[in-house]
């Protein structure tokens, strides 16, 4: 048996794999209700209690070039894989750690038709590069590629890439963020905190984004401008990304902003950035482009990563 986790600072999705791949115990834990990770897993453990031969924790912040330790954003957690198996008697050695996109991007291997919602079926190559991006507290990116033995997963910093503007409102919120931060990423402005801050320079009121977006779906007209924006901003840079690694396996939105807002996503403002690419418009017009709705995506992407 094998642990599989998805680590972030609000949940920690734990669950228990056979050597099939297949979820046999799994619970979600509140990551504010424990002082450590080993206590965390303690109270899982205390109700599945099975041997463990292995697994893989996909974590919310930098992990150490050897897969084997990971400081939490967020969250004053140190996770080191070889104390973790010293004291549940975890096989030594066989205890993974990945960035919690990288689980994310394994687990778009895996999702069914019915955690998807395509908003471009484009022309898609089922053995092509696959990109997944996704916007939430930060602008994940990673790519899968077609190997022997199933799918492997690149990751990248792709968010961190620099953001250029547009258009005039663009470049007014990029002028913005430059006096604030200096350089301006991608990330400043396709995230959580960077649909914040788009709204403060619009609408010159501060807000968190889960409202913003909430009053953009009930109609408001000031959040719905910063959230069109924002989306404008996202199709941009996913149809660059998307061209970059000729994704022409499709493109997965993933993160929690995108399933959040998908009526305002679908309206037409993210597909058109997206497809903006002057004389390669016709190129990523074939790109496939789908939404996942599954709230379990890293945890099923760390689950298959636990049995490579």
């Amino acid at each position: 048996m094998k642990l599989a986790g998805d680590i972030g600072g609000t949940k920690v999705l734990l669950a228990l794999v056979d050597d099939s791949g297949t979820i046999v115990a799994e619970r979600r834990l509140a990551s504010a209700d424990f002082s450590t990770f080993d206590a965390l897993l303690g109270e899982f453990r205390r109700g599945n209690a099975a041997a463990l031969d292995g697994g893989c924790l996909a974590v919310a912040g930098p992990v150490a070039d050897d897969g084997r330790s990971a400081t939490i954003t967020n969250l004053p957690w140190i996770i080191d894989a070889a104390a973790l198996e010293r004291e549940f008697a975890i096989a030594a050695g066989s205890l993974r750690l990945v960035n919690d996109f990288a689980g994310a991007a394994m687990g778009v291997a895996v999702v069914g038709p019915d955690d998807l919602v395509t908003i471009q079926a484009g022309e898609p190559d089922p053995a092509g590069v696959k990109l997944v991006v996704g916007a939430g507290t930060g602008l994940g990116m990673a790519v899968l590629l077609r190997s022997n033995n199933g799918w492997r997963v690149l990751p990248s910093e792709g968010g961190h890439v620099g953001f250029a503007p547009a258009d005039a409102t663009q470049a007014r919120i990029w002028s913005a963020l430059t006096e604030q931060h200096g350089r301006v990423t991608c990330e400043r402005v396709i995230s959580g905190p960077g649909l914040a801050a788009i709204h403060q320079v619009l609408a010159g009121e501060q807000l968190e984004p889960a409202g913003i977006s909430e009053r953009a779906l009930a109609g408001d007209a000031a959040a719905r401008q910063s959230v069109d924006v924002f989306l404008a901003a996202y199709g941009a840079f996913a149809g660059d990304m998307a061209m970059a690694v000729m994704a022409r396996g499709g493109v997965y939105l993933a993160g929690g902003i995108a399933a959040r807002i998908l009526p305002l996503l679908q309206s037409g403002n993210f597909l058109a950035a997206f497809n903006a690419k002057a004389e390669h418009a016709a190129l990523v017009e074939r790109m496939a482009v789908h939404v996942v709705t599954d709230p379990r995506l890293g945890l099923r992407g760390a689950a298959q990563l636990a049995l490579q």
